[in-house]
């Protein structure tokens, strides 16, 4: 699978691991898609790398699929769909006062992330099967989604997204297994700690980075987002790999706190 000249959809594209990939990919020929709520990054990105944006709440089956339609309007036959857009979310199921979990926040974060993955997943895939196949194998396209390391080994107050992730962990195998009749393949990245805006830039931040990297294995450090879009890069083009999640965390393992 190669990604040149064909049409890439990057949900989360304006920021962090979705940006990275959108620049990965388009460096190698890729038309790109920036789905994204954040409009005025996302245009600008799109701009530059010559593609397109289109502002998704990807939990919204209308915005998904308007997202779909301006790929398949660029001409360039829909290959790739990469799920990275997210949300984050700390609150413990019960917590110290002995007030129980928000359903309203639970219900968020599984509605963003869970569900998002899953809507653009669908959507995306069902333009995809419209292509014709690029290999004797049948080959059309891939899903590369995002989960993250503690859809594996969360952490105390991370039920919600924890909870968001593992659902795409788990929904890795099945949409492989739905998508072969198609010639699409399936895979999923989880992600430790990579260093994005997300924690910002102050003293105090680089602080709190300095705890984080702690547990970290080899290398002594936070993963960074252009070795994530590599990752999602090779994933694409190894026509082999398939149904499976990958780790990307320098050897992490959380710790309950």
């Amino acid at each position: 699978m190669d990604v040149n000249g064909s049409a890439a959809i990057i949900s989360g594209g304006a920021s962090g691991l979705g940006e990275a990939t959108a620049r990965e990919l388009a460096a190698h020929g890729a038309t790109v898609v920036i789905a994204d709520l954040n409009e005025e990054r996302g245009k600008a990105i799109a701009d530059e790398l010559g593609g397109v944006f289109v502002k998704t709440d990807v939990s919204d089956e209308e915005q998904v699929q308007a997202a779909v339609d301006a790929a398949v309007a660029t001409g360039k036959p829909v290959r790739v769909i990469v799920n990275s857009a997210g949300i984050g979310w700390a609150e413990r199921t019960v917590n110290r006062d002995g007030a129980p979990h928000s359903l309203g926040s639970y219900r968020k974060v599984i509605e963003v992330n869970l569900i998002g993955t899953f809507n653009l997943m669908r959507v995306g895939a069902a333009a995809i099967a419209k292509t014709e196949p690029v290999s004797e194998d049948g080959h059309r396209g891939v899903v590369i989604n995002t989960a993250s390391v503690a859809a594996l080994e969360g952490q105390t107050g991370q039920l919600a997204y924890s909870a968001s992730k593992g659902g795409i962990v788990g929904m890795t195998v099945p949409a492989a297994r739905d998508l072969a009749a198609i010639g699409v393949r399936v895979n999923t990245v989880c992600p430790g700690i990579i260093d994005t805006p997300i924690y910002g830039f102050s003293p105090n931040s680089e602080e709190f980075k300095a705890k984080l990297v702690a547990p970290v294995v080899f290398p002594k450090r936070m993963g960074r987002p252009d070795e994530f879009a590599h990752l999602v890069r090779s994933l694409i083009e190894n026509d082999y790999m398939n149904a499976e999640v990958v780790r990307f965390d320098g050897g992490i393992r959380f710790q309950p706190k």
